[in-house]
């Protein structure tokens, strides 16, 4: 694999878990889903160009591109690759040898791998197609996580209705030590959320692994691919606060996944089974039961060993765990987005700005239950409290454009010359929407959207829609376009009654509503 043929997400995964948490080049390749001579790539060409962990702020992944391949031109050559399956294929004929399949691969290129890269290379591609795992775990080393099959039912004390409550598992490698929660899906949030609290010295662990091996789940593992499970970012968000690997399974191999096959067998046979008869009316009744038996579990002698799960985390992996971080990890979301000619990006239907210098760049945001954040190559450029009024603006006056220079093409007059091509309804239309605004730039998105709606119905029906929205006071652009989609803008307009209503206590004047 080629340093061309990573992400810059990847690049930094693989130096954090070398430089920050100190795994070995095997354990990072697993992570990663590349190579261990990839890693040992990275991290060579990493130190000759004094790069360590964490990277310097601001760096694009062209300039870390080029500090780390400095001498990388144009013209370098690129080894052609051997059909490893065609290779694989014919190792199982008798008398066939690496030795001759490298002879006949070299016949035809010459400029290919040597043969001690040749037989590397096979090795490699060998034992991501089916690789063995031996099942030793060293202490402090892993902690597998995954869901049980079984779910368990709680009944709504005022419906009698019953909802299925999922039982998420956590399992250390080396003692065996187990922890179980019930939550209501497997959803993102408590997917997170169980294995924060499985972390939580009040709880479980009281430590930090070195990685953490889940199941291929949507909530975790974004696209579960084969041999390169991309992880969910909110999920790497996590890693990272922690100092932690995520080395997903791989997918439909379930002896890779063997110890937390065994704990959420103990836990459904030693626990959830004992309550099969049992009726729960909430979420936190369930979890209390599953506390207290979960408790006789660890303590219960494993025979085969002579101690328990609890006697083996405490001499054997609690040692080897390292501190958890002060704060615990704060549920975060993340989304790739564009800034709009607004210089706002939108999060959940509100508009946040960011300094009108990104206007059209691609950034990220970051969004807890109470902030969000905004990034930009990695650089947090604006931060907000969070807001869950829907289409309303939060901005930030140092992050409008000075009154002296304008930062666009795009200006309130230049909207209204655009609006007078359709007419003087639609000119209309557009000022009342700028007036509407305290900053004209937060009207933009709608300007864009009824004039760019000419095209898609044409400027005439444009403006029979906006003559239609203006009596009625409409402004916005799901307004109009309600009206053309509804064809209403080919209905005659019903004259408008001059005649007072009488003066009623009942009825509501104009100001009732502002």
């Amino acid at each position: 694999m080629s340093q061309a043929s990573l992400s810059m997400r990847k690049i930094e995964e693989i130096l954090r878990l070398k430089f920050e948490v100190g795994l070995p080049h095997r354990a990072i390749a697993k992570s990663c889903g590349v190579s261990s001579s990839t890693v040992s790539e990275y991290v060579t060409h990493a130190k000759g160009a004094g790069l360590s962990w964490p990277l310097p702020e601001g760096m694009t992944a062209e300039q870390l591109e080029a500090r780390l391949y400095p001498n990388k031109g144009s013209s370098r050559r690129k080894i052609p690759q051997p059909d490893w399956k065609y290779v694989h294929q014919e190792l199982k004929r008798k008398g066939v040898t690496l030795s001759l399949l490298w002879v006949e691969y070299r016949q035809e290129h010459l400029d290919g791998y040597g043969y001690s890269q040749f037989c590397h290379q096979y090795r490699e591609w060998k034992n991501h197609l089916n690789p063995t795992m031996r099942q030793k775990h060293k202490a402090g080393e892993k902690l597998f996580v995954d869901y049980a099959g079984q779910t368990v039912g709680v009944v709504d004390a005022e419906t009698g209705e019953i909802r299925e409550a999922q039982v998420f598992v956590a399992t250390r490698g080396a003692s065996n030590y187990t922890y179980a929660e019930a939550h209501w899906t497997q959803s993102l949030p408590n997917w997170i959320a169980a294995q924060v609290r499985a972390l939580d010295a009040r709880r479980h662990l009281g430590g930090v692994p070195e990685m953490v091996v889940p199941d291929n789940l949507k909530a975790g593992v974004t696209s579960p691919n084969l041999y390169e499970p991309d992880l969910n970012p909110t999920y790497q968000d996590f890693a990272r606060h922690y100092g932690i690997a995520v080395v997903p399974t791989r997918v439909r191999k379930p002896r890779n996944k063997a110890k937390v096959e065994v704990g959420v067998q103990v836990v459904e046979r030693w626990i959830l089974a004992q309550l099969r008869d049992r009726t729960f009316f909430s979420l936190a009744e369930l979890n209390q039961a599953i506390a207290e038996l979960l408790a006789e579990l660890n303590r219960r002698e494993m025979k085969h060993l002579g101690q328990s799960r609890l006697q083996l985390f405490e001499e054997v992996d609690q040692p080897a765990l390292s501190p958890l971080p002060e704060t615990p990890y704060e549920f975060a979301v993340w989304k790739k987005t564009r800034v709009h000619i607004d210089y706002h990006v939108s999060f959940d239907k509100h508009f946040y700005s960011v300094p009108y210098t990104l206007t059209g760049k691609e950034v990220a945001i970051r969004a807890t239950e109470k902030t969000v954040e905004i990034f930009y190559q990695r650089k947090r450029v604006a931060s907000h409290p969070r807001s869950n009024a829907k289409g309303r603006f939060s901005t930030h006056s140092v992050h409008m454009p000075p009154e002296h220079q304008f930062y666009s093409q795009w200006s309130p007059e230049r909207f209204l010359r655009w609006a007078a091509e359709s007419g003087e309804q639609t000119t209309e239309l557009i000022r009342r929407a700028l007036d509407a605004r305290r900053h004209p730039e937060q009207a933009y998105r709608t300007c864009l959207g009824v004039l760019g709606l000419a095209k898609r119905y044409s400027p005439e029906r444009l403006e029979a829609a906006c003559k239609r929205a203006n009596a009625a006071g409409i402004g916005s652009y799901k307004g109009v376009h309600n009206i053309l989609k509804n064809k209403l803008d080919q209905r005659q307009l019903d004259p408008v009654s001059n005649t007072l209503l009488p003066p009623h206590e009942n009825i509501r004047g104009e100001n009732y509503y502002h």
